[in-house]
């Protein structure tokens, strides 16, 4: 059997393993394990190799940024920062007609740069905006639709976690790919936003309109915010470097993993000095924070025995050379792969997808010519990547975040989100096939900057 071929079966395997609901890590591990065993022919060599490879995972530095940014997110949740963006956005935009939809958006948004995780960002901000817009009389696949596709913004708008993780395993700059979301990011709140407009005209009676603000309370409730403004321009501001005009290009401050550190610690600070984080909100906090980190270390565990099983088959390279051999254009092989991780995204987690897919898709990518440089290639296809998995997070039958803001509304049916929310995954399609068509939106501030 060649190396494509049995990459292939236990390929198959693992999938068919995930089917019956084994967990993902399980699945990928033990596939990995089974296939080394197989390749190298001899168990001893496959456990000495799992021995090394389980120590170089988890004693890498830039790993340690995940649970730094997961423990941001839990005392940014703690301190009651959302129901802060929340009332801003929503005193700014909740005249307008679907306006406290856009405001939910906006929210989201805004909790995402101090959040990272999209299941959070989705829960939090739930909790806060769900009410508001039952109580206004909004329709319900409008409310969870809007809210389920809004918390997809926590792991596209820096800091993302799952960004951090494809940076580790492409072995790209943490910074640039952060720098390099942040167009992406605000174009999809803004879609969404313009998604809220075109729904609420086409279906009048989905939403109502609030009575407008005196700009004076809205100044205020404005300035309630500057939290969440001063620590994102703190975390993000100190990775990416202050401007010296006396020097050409930019100093960094601090590490993406003091950076973390400096946003976990000030966002504690803050929930502290407000009342909202407690001795018990923060033992949770922690508690939860050490769950969610060994979760998603444990899947990475499993993901790196697989791709070492695929690295001694050589099967992504044979695949590239092979894909790159066949003449297909370049952008018909992206819309392939983009294709696959909206199919997959029905079935899996975001988290698991960019650990599964990288290591085939990667090499891939990087032998076809866009015209781009590595580095450039590298960092647009993974904010592509990151955009398709978020899509994955709001599609059937799977999409976490539709049973996370469902669980919210029991009185609203599964079926009434699904409709919801299909507006919003449509946006995003649209903004997929924007960012694919003109890549210097995605690498422009990039070039800026470094």
């Amino acid at each position: 059997m060649s190396g494509v071929e049995l990459a292939l079966t236990g390929f198959a395997l693992m999938l068919g393993a995930i089917f019956l609901r084994v967990p993902i890590a399980v699945a990928m591990g033990l596939t990995g394990f089974i296939g080394t065993w197989v390749v190298l022919g001899h168990p001893n060599a496959t456990l000495s190799q799992m021995k090394t490879l389980t120590y170089d995972t988890f004693s890498s530095y830039s790993l340690s940024i995940v649970p730094l940014f997961l423990l941001m997110g839990q005392f940014a949740t703690k301190s009651g920062m959302s129901a802060a963006l929340f009332q801003a956005a929503s005193d700014w935009l909740g005249h307008r007609k679907g306006g406290v939809a856009m405001a939910a958006v906006g929210a989201c948004a805004g909790f995402g740069a101090v959040c990272g995780s999209s299941l959070a960002t989705a829960s939090t901000m739930g909790q806060v905006a769900l009410p508001e817009m039952k109580k206004r009389g909004y329709s319900d696949s409008l409310s969870t639709g809007v809210l389920a596709a809004g918390g997809t913004l926590g792991i596209l708008i820096p800091p993302s976690v799952i960004l951090v993780i494809y940076a580790i395993l492409t072995q790209q700059n943490i910074v640039k790919m952060f720098i390099a979301a942040l167009i992406p990011g605000i174009i999809a709140a803004l879609g969404y936003m313009l998604t809220v407009a075109i729904y609420v005209r086409v279906k009048p009676d989905a939403a109502t309109t609030a009575p407008r603000i005196p700009m004076a309370d809205r100044m205020r409730t404005l300035w309630r915010i500057w939290p969440v403004v001063v620590i994102f321009g703190l975390v993000m501001g100190g990775i990416a470097g202050d401007w010296n005009w006396a020097q050409d290009g930019v100093q960094a401050l601090f590490t993406p993993t003091e950076g973390a550190a400096v946003g976990a610690v000030a966002t504690g600070i803050y929930g502290w000095a407000t009342g909202g984080l407690t001795w018990k909100g923060l033992l949770e906090s922690i508690l939860e924070t050490a769950q969610a980190s060994a979760m998603i270390f444990f899947i990475v565990l499993g993901a790196q025995l697989f791709n070492s099983f695929l690295a001694f088959t050589q099967a992504p390279q044979q695949l590239a050379e092979w894909v790159t051999a066949q003449g297909f254009a370049p952008l018909v092989v992206l819309s392939a792969m983009l294709v696959c991780y909206l199919i997959f995204g029905c079935v899996m987690d975001s988290l698991s997808m960019i650990l599964l897919t990288i290591p085939i898709f990667f090499p891939i990518v990087m032998a076809l010519d866009f015209g781009l440089t590595p580095e450039q290639a590298a960092i647009w296809f993974g904010i592509l990547a990151l955009i398709v998995v978020e899509v994955g997070l709001i599609t059937p039958p799977v999409g976490m975040n539709l049973f996370i803001i469902n669980s919210m509304a029991r009185d609203v049916p599964m079926g009434r989100t699904y409709r919801g929310v299909a507006p919003f995954v449509a946006s995003d399609l649209v903004r997929v096939v924007i960012l694919v068509a003109f890549p210097g939106i995605t690498l422009w501030l990039v070039g800026v900057m470094f």
